[in-house]
């Protein structure tokens, strides 16, 4: 099966994550993708596990004729589900790209401009997947799907390459907490490292992303009849409103780029009585990330000073951290092999640090050095997300290549 395919196939069961589901995976299309794909890979001749929560794991067995021990275990980790900013099924075109705006949708007039995303001005003369503007394409993370199944599928026609055992593994939800990987037990893969392809463009490769955490506040008040309110009433939507306005303004993420940090009130529900807000912190340094949790929880300490105790409750989580941590020392050799087998296929490395989390950084926390590679795809969680073919082809040879090439470090 052709790569293309391989990816439109994909595109068209609707993975949608659906927040605070209450379940793992949240939406039944990921159960749906994790048994096709089970079935493919046994049609490639791989032994594959269907574990609980729809977690797939495939093994594609060592074929080293001679010191096999010189050959890694490589887990190759992409995930399900899409973004839940859309919910909409996806109807991916292919355009024959030639250059100008891209007419996603006349009947509606979506048109993706050339004035608004001039990074289709570099796949000029490539085909491009896009979306007919009504959803997202999932190329986040279908295109890594296609290209880990596309470079699996080479690797078992062409058995003269030799490589170590091969594990690929496909988890749910990752768009609403990583929480795929949190349920996934890594020690039973046996794997020395890991890689996603969860970042953009072709070239770009990521070993260090935010350190992340989520609070979770609970402003409490007390509801009384307006013609009697006076003295009584305490609104607890204007006391979380309040606590968001005392957050140091410019530190929001339409404010920052690069390595910024942040806060990110990124939800706020409730009434009089009983109103919670959740906000989310980033940081790139261990330091500046501790910095930000704990003025979050001396604001709460000093605004229950001023308007009583309890009046906002704190609960705090971390989300994950810097995948730069893990990655130092001997662990920097999956960066390298993957920055090396760029370069062999023609490819400059683009490293970028990653304002966004991925699956990699859990498992890296977890013990499994993982390095996030690109899977070619533009404007993640957009409906005018995009994907050129080459790039689509590119990641796949680059994958068989990191194969090809691995050795025990």
């Amino acid at each position: 099966m052709h790569i293309v395919e391989r990816f439109l196939n994909y595109t068209r069961i609707n993975t949608t994550a659906v927040p605070l589901a209450g379940k793992l995976p949240s939406s039944a299309g990921q159960a749906r993708l994790a048994r096709l794909l089970a079935d493919e890979m046994r049609a490639l001749g791989l032994d594959v596990e269907e574990r609980e929560h729809s977690i797939v794991v495939g093994t594609l067995a060592s074929n080293a004729r001679n010191g096999e021990h010189d050959f890694p275990t490589i887990a190759w980790v992409a995930h399900l589900d899409t973004s839940p900013e859309y919910a909409t099924d996806t109807h991916a075109q292919i355009v024959d790209y030639q250059g100008g705006d891209i007419v996603l949708n006349a009947a509606q007039n979506i048109v993706m401009r050339v004035e608004e995303f001039p990074e289709l001005n570099q796949y000029i003369g490539d085909r491009i997947i896009v979306t007919d503007g009504t959803s997202l394409l999932g190329a986040d993370n279908k295109s890594a799907i296609a290209e880990i199944m596309d470079a699996v599928q080479y690797l078992t026609s062409h058995p003269e390459i030799e490589h170590g055992t091969v594990k690929v593994v496909f988890v749910p939800d990752e768009e609403i907490g990583l929480l795929g990987a949190k349920a996934l037990d890594i020690a039973s893969l046996h794997a020395d490292f890991a890689y996603t392809l969860d970042c953009c463009a072709i070239g770009e490769i990521v070993y260090e992303n935010w350190n992340a955490g989520e609070f979770r506040l609970t402003f409490t008040g007390q509801p009384a009849h307006p013609m009697s309110a006076k003295g009584k009433l305490r609104n607890s939507i204007l006391f979380a409103q309040q606590f968001s306005a005392m957050l140091p303004g410019g530190e929001r993420p339409e404010y920052t780029e690069g390595k910024e940090g942040y806060f990110w009130v990124k939800g706020i529900e409730g009434s009089v009585a009983r109103t919670v807000m959740t906000v989310d912190i980033r940081d790139f340094s261990g330091e500046g990330y501790e910095n930000r949790r704990h003025f979050i929880e001396t604001l709460a300490a000093s605004f229950n000073q001023l308007h009583g105790e309890n009046t906002v409750q704190v609960d705090y989580k971390p989300v994950y951290r810097n995948v730069a941590e893990s990655l130092q020392g001997k662990n920097y050799y999956p960066v390298e092999l993957a920055l090396n087998a760029m370069k062999a296929i023609g490819i400059e490395p683009k490293p970028a640090p990653m304002r966004g989390g991925y699956d990699g950084a859990v498992l890296s926390e977890k013990g499994i050095p993982c390095p996030n590679l690109f899977c070619g795809a533009h404007n993640f969680h957009s409906i005018y997300e995009f994907l050129p073919v080459n790039s689509l082809e590119q990641a796949s040879r680059m994958v068989v290549e990191i194969i090809r090439t691995a050795r025990r470090a």
